[in-house]
């Protein structure tokens, strides 16, 4: 099955790009994110390719003046994986890995953009991701990490916002996660769901600042990384030596802080966050019950909705899961070198099951108690 993307020198075996190993579960992923406190505006756009299903699915959302507004869209992709449009959504690789421009174009649903993403600092290549869940792989994926700047608008209803002022962060992921439909055959023996997942994200004046970490049920890390950027001199110090002090709200798994202490390869450093506005990852398809990544919406689907944070809150109080997981746009103290530098970034949670260190016990305790 030949495509387009047969013409450039990126075969990794001897089949045709169209087709990427055996797994039905592989895909190809975009993610970006931006924010501007002054606007009140927190956006994001992803943009997923899944070979095997023969899918491609983006979408484009934006918190603003408190409503979040999500476009989604999915296409049948006849095997063409450079073909970056669904839809209304379009990503334009200008310069890989430097510069990357998204145009929105939903003139129905009064939603439009044309914003460019520039590189801060060469990307960053996290340690591989790899689970099992018993004898089955769950995931086992490479992802990069960028912050960014922006420039350019986006046209909610009325509203022309510019982004110009706005910072946040790229990342691009790839290899197999579970996309699709379900299997419908479950885990022998069957497992008990369990996921805890935290990322922080972070833009100051001359740096970047990243931390992830995959706990299992007692909080014993299964991936675990940070990494600080000099924007100066280009230096990536990484450390693995990551000690992190989240604190809840009470009666939620929602972070309302976060302090860490990081010591590795760079200078030892501390950082706290406080978390504010919140941004629903469901928006860009991530656990939604219908447009989860690579399900199939027939030739080309297009579909948009919007919601607040009452509405987002109160829905998970009911039952409806798929509001848990956030990115908490926050604002953070950095002790460096004995001076303290403010910056902002996301603090991204997916917790589900138990936690030992946080007091989870069950599949959702503190949610839907």
């Amino acid at each position: 099955m030949l495509t387009p993307a047969d013409d450039f020198p990126l075969h990794q075996t001897a089949d045709p790009i169209a087709f990427s190993g055996t797994d039905r579960n592989f895909y190809d992923r975009f993610f970006f994110n931006g924010y501007d406190l002054e606007s009140d505006t927190f956006f994001a756009v992803a943009l997923g390719v899944y070979p095997q299903l023969n899918i491609m699915d983006a979408s484009f959302s934006v918190v603003h003046n408190g409503l979040q507004t999500n476009l989604r869209a999915s296409k049948e992709m006849q095997g063409d994986r450079l073909n970056l449009n669904v839809g209304p959504i379009t990503i334009e690789i200008i310069r890989p890995l430097e510069e990357t421009r998204i145009i929105v174009e939903d003139a129905s649903n009064g939603i439009g953009a044309d914003i460019t993403a520039y590189a801060r600092h060469q990307a960053i290549e996290e340690p591989r991701f790899t689970r099992r869940q018993g004898t089955r792989a769950f995931m086992d994926y490479t992802r990069a990490t960028q912050n960014v700047s922006w420039s350019g608008s986006i046209q909610i209803g009325a509203a022309d916002i510019a982004v110009d002022k706005c910072l946040g962060t790229r990342d691009r992921s790839w290899g197999v996660r579970s996309v699709g439909m379900a299997d419908p055959q479950p885990v022998v023996p069957p497992m008990a769901p369990q996921f805890y997942w935290l990322w922080t994200p972070i833009n100051f004046d001359g740096y970047s600042l990243f931390c992830h970490t995959n706990d299992d049920s007692l909080g014993k890390p299964w991936n675990r990384r940070a990494v600080l950027v000099d924007h100066t001199t280009g230096a990536q110090h990484h450390y693995d030596d990551v000690k992190l002090c989240p604190e809840y709200v009470s009666g939620t798994r929602r972070i309302s802080r976060l302090s860490a202490a990081l010591t590795g390869d760079g200078p030892a450093l501390t950082f706290s966050m406080e978390a504010g506005m919140r941004f629903y990852m469901q928006g860009l398809g991530y656990t939604h019950p219908d447009w989860g990544h690579g399900r199939h919406h027939g030739a080309l689907h297009v579909a948009c909705d919007t919601f607040t944070r009452d509405d987002a809150e109160a829905a998970l109080k009911s039952g409806q899961i798929h509001f848990l997981h956030v990115q908490a746009l926050s604002s953070v103290a950095l002790e460096l070198d004995g001076k303290i530098l403010k910056g902002h970034g996301a603090i991204e949670q997916l917790f589900i099951g138990p936690h030992a260190p946080s007091g989870f016990q069950e599949f959702m305790d503190g949610i839907l108690s």
